[in-house]
């Protein structure tokens, strides 16, 4: 799995942004062509595009490209202009507003058609699929199955509030007058059970209060806590936040790795399916728990700052 705590959006009309963006240290970048980019700037932007993958250091981010959404006529240009020009140091296409599992399989489609023609590794290119309304959440089973290219599942908060009239103006805050619990609360979780189910990761959408970064790691910690694998970030200071959050701490990192060891040590050396770590019983359950922090420690590049020691015999 690639890390993705940070997924910074990039307009891709702004060339002064793409150059930028490349010296930040966000762990995804999608150069965007839906929303941020006006209707007489798209054709000019898929250039622009195309030449920052081409010339542009992007050395350890994930490399992303949102498209324009299947309702508009320019997606299907998108995606070959795209890929024929870059597809060899592209790493996924985000597709937004899904709303059926058939969207995802027309991508794939086009997708190696295009790898094909263009003899690219086919299959290479992974999708990230942007849940934005009403039916895509409820489609969001089929949606999660629809292609093996699928690597993660995104929240759209602004188009989705706008799909189900939430009576709020402001982007990933709680809605006036909802006092009691989260108002997204069912939304995230349904996308969650939807990704794991199918092996995805999950990427929570964006702050748009861009100065309230107290209130970005409110949001963050929220989706953090479920077991998302990162947030959305709309400008360079909610990177750190954004990694912080959804990294484990050194401590916990720490401890993932101890367990994994004892656990290993226990099995395959003192031929026991349990064993004492501390004062802490650990077994197969503890292992699966520290797998997860481990890898996500792993993909953060922390460090071990503890060895296992091997009980004496």
């Amino acid at each position: 799995m690639r890390s993705r705590r940070s997924c910074l959006a990039v307009p891709g009309s702004n060339t002064r942004f793409l150059e930028k963006a490349q010296g930040l240290p966000a762990d995804e970048v999608f150069l965007d062509l839906e929303d941020s980019v006006a209707p007489q700037a798209k054709e000019q932007a898929r250039k622009n595009v195309v030449q920052a993958l081409r010339e542009g250091d992007w050395s350890g981010r994930t490399r992303v490209v949102r498209v324009n959404d299947l309702s508009t006529a320019w997606t299907y240009r998108d995606v070959i202009d795209v890929v024929e020009g870059a597809g060899d140091v592209l790493d996924c296409l985000m597709l937004p507003k899904v709303e059926d599992a058939v969207q995802v399989a027309w991508l794939d489609l086009l997708l190696t058609q295009i790898e094909k023609a263009a003899g690219l590794p086919v299959g290479r290119i992974g999708v990230e699929a942007q849940i934005e309304s009403a039916r895509g959440l409820v489609n969001v089973d089929a949606i999660a199955a629809s292609s093996p290219r699928l690597e993660t599942l995104v929240f759209g908060p602004a188009d989705f509030m706008a799909s189900i009239n939430m009576r709020s103006l402001v982007v990933g805050r709680q809605p006036p007058g909802y006092t009691e619990g989260d108002a997204y609360h069912y939304v995230l979780m349904r996308i969650l059970m939807a990704a794991r189910t199918f092996d995805l990761q999950a990427i929570d959408g964006p702050y748009l209060q861009i100065k309230d970064l107290d209130g970005f790691r409110l949001a963050a910690r929220r989706s953090a806590a479920l077991g998302f694998d990162g947030k959305w970030v709309l400008h360079p200071t909610q990177i750190e936040a954004a990694n912080e959050v959804f990294s484990p701490s050194q401590e916990d990192y720490d401890h993932a790795e101890l367990i994994l060891d004892a656990y290993e040590h226990a099995t395959t050396v003192d031929r026991r399916g349990a064993v004492m770590l501390g004062d802490e019983m650990i077994d197969e359950a503890s292992r699966k728990m520290a797998l997860v922090i481990a890898a996500k420690g792993r993909a953060a590049g922390l460090p071990r700052t503890k060895a296992f020691e091997p009980p004496a015999s």
